[in-house]
């Protein structure tokens, strides 16, 4: 997922299943042209730390809604601005929650580099793998499903030292762009997303669902 800063830029992940591919365009609301091209589902940007809200969250939310799209929202962490559950809550407040309707996503914990200061937020590792599990754990009290990690490989080990705590609960979103999706992090025997490259047929980054469309509708649900 391509940082965004704190100047207002939006970001909607739309993602297909299987061969259908994914986009991750700024601001994108032409949902029922993309549906049409195969896509189904959806990602969009909710809020970053505690202190940024997306201004077009809602109508976004809603158009992808309309089209018909299985719809999620994400939350970029800011692991230096407040606690990993400051930071659930507000997402959480914001439209990062999850119901059981089967057109709900569980939401995605976005984990990047710092753009602005310390690559790992100066955070040491185990800092950094108890900031993510009070985020998890806070996440899950409130819906009773575990958030999706977004990540990279080389990010996880980097600043969590490859902690492999996460694998059995939360499911992974992997970025790699790539031919092939590489080496997981630790403790993730497969990732149930892979964002696989920048560009491609629809605008922005590409990203795959790992099963087909009934597989999707299951996650969606949590069955």
């Amino acid at each position: 997922m391509k940082f965004l800063t704190l100047l207002g830029f939006v970001a909607v992940a739309l993602a297909g299943t299987l061969e259908t591919r994914q986009s991750q365009p700024r601001g994108y609301l032409g949902f029922p042209t993309v549906k049409a091209n195969g896509l189904t589902f959806a990602f969009i940007k909710a809020t970053e730390g505690t202190n940024f809200i997306s201004s077009t969250f809602n109508s976004q939310y809603t158009g992808a809604t309309s089209a018909g799209f299985i719809r999620g929202a994400y939350h970029f962490a800011h692991p230096d601005n407040s606690t990993g559950a400051a930071q659930a809550n507000f997402f959480l407040a914001h439209g990062g929650g999850w119901s059981a309707d089967g057109i709900t996503l569980p939401g995605v914990l976005d984990l990047e580099y710092n753009p602005n200061g310390a690559k790992c937020y100066g955070l040491s590792a185990s800092a950094m793998v108890a900031w993510v599990k009070d985020f998890s754990n806070t996440y899950r009290s409130a819906t009773e499903r575990f958030p999706i990690i977004y990540t990279t490989t080389d990010w996880w080990t980097t600043c969590t030292g490859n902690s492999a705590a996460f694998g059995n609960d939360n499911p992974l979103w992997i970025a790699r762009y790539a031919s092939s999706i590489g080496t997981l992090p630790a403790g993730w025997t497969f990732a149930t997303f892979w964002q696989y490259a920048d560009s491609g047929p629809n605008p922005g980054d590409q990203d795959l669902f790992n099963g087909d469309v009934a597989g999707l509708k299951r996650f969606a649900l949590g069955s």
